[in-house]
């Protein structure tokens, strides 16, 4: 399994053209151990053990099958999303999310959004470009479901302020970016003349593929399909907040359902920036930081965050691994074509400035 990361990162094209993602990367790794120091710092060991040999097993399973459905239903809605584009199983674009995550899990930045949006693109077929506004829109109804999560919980248990300072950051963002979907979908699209076009060619370029991306946006919009989508969405989020749930409760942590809720949107939020592959050290770190809001000690809090990363993160990594195996491909070969993609980009932004 560690063969194909390889392939995927030590290309030495790769370093000699991508030097500032390499520093990136440095960072996030960076960030992963600082995070990881204060986690298992001051930590009682024996006790940690302990945790670790008192679980649940029966309600492991069952998280695990809710944690498979949230993907699923990811599946789904990004099938309803892509209507306008062509016919696609939710099969198929759930295979694509799992191979996206599967090379999240290994490659950090998450890479692995490319990857599906590639692999969707082939399957369609469909250009690679005019994939990427439907995970826009998956972007934007996640957003809408966040805030509005984190709104309800508010009813149930007491916030902390950072959090609802965070979530009223997060709300004005949505509202922004539910305004320009609005306009992209109902506003009168503009016709523009090759005379109102910028006659700076590189700009050129770039107004076009931006007014493509929001034709494409529109496209979405006007679908009946998004609306299905939008309330697919509600699920995505809802049997991912069982699954966290469901491994507390196989842990020992006798917290309510919302309180479960407001630690994984808290983890949600305090990972959403790009960092270390598979989010490791952000994710135990907000974790351990959403349960001691509620009173829980540090170490079964560490204890939890590490029993929960591990038993959805292993189902994760083998049926992204079989996501990729079924492809027909491999991550150096898929590496290889989006690379070929971003090339041809490239030159024709070159070949405008001439």
């Amino acid at each position: 399994m560690n063969q194909p990361a390889l392939e995927l990162t030590t290309s030495p094209t790769a370093v000699t053209k991508r030097g500032s993602p390499w520093l990136k990367q440095a960072l996030g790794y960076f960030i992963a151990a600082v995070c990881l120091v204060w986690v298992f710092h001051d930590i009682h060991a024996r006790r940690l053990w302990h945790s670790f040999t008192h679980l649940n097993w029966w309600l492991i399973g069952v998280a695990i099958f809710f944690d498979i459905l949230s993907y699923y239903c990811q599946g789904l809605r990004w099938e309803l999303l892509l209507r306008s584009l062509g016919k696609i199983s939710s099969m198929r674009t759930t295979q694509a999310i799992y191979a996206g995550l599967f090379t999240n899990e290994i490659v950090p930045l998450r890479v692995g959004e490319l990857v599906r949006a590639y692999l969707v693109s082939r399957w369609l077929p469909a250009a690679f470009v005019s994939v990427i506004p439907s995970m826009a829109v998956e972007r934007l109804f996640d957003g809408v479901w966040l805030a509005l999560a984190i709104g309800v919980a508010a009813f149930f248990v007491p916030l902390p302020h950072d959090l609802l300072a965070a979530e009223e950051i997060l709300g004005v963002l949505v509202l922004m970016a539910i305004s320009l979907f609005v306009y992209l979908v109902f506003g009168k699209p503009r016709v523009r003349s090759e005379k109102k076009i910028s006659a700076w060619k590189p700009l050129r370029t770039i107004t076009r593929f931006v007014e493509h991306l929001a034709n494409e946006v529109r496209s979405i919009g006007a679908s009946r399909f998004s609306y299905v989508a939008m309330l697919v969405s509600a699920f995505i989020l809802v049997f991912q907040i069982i699954a966290f749930w469901l491994v507390m409760r196989a842990c020992g942590l006798q917290l309510s359902f919302w309180a479960g809720a407001v630690v994984l949107l808290i983890v949600h939020i305090g990972t959403a920036i790009p960092n270390a592959p598979s989010n490791i050290g952000t994710y135990q770190f907000f974790t351990v930081v959403g349960l001691q809001l509620f009173g829980i000690d540090k170490t079964l809090a560490t204890a939890f965050s590490v029993v929960v990363f591990i038993v959805l993160t292993i189902p994760l990594w083998l049926l992204g691994l079989l996501a990729i195996s079924q492809s027909g491909m491999t991550l150096a070969t898929i590496r290889g074509e989006i690379g070929g993609i971003m090339s041809k980009t490239k030159n024709r932004l070159s070949a405008d400035e001439k």
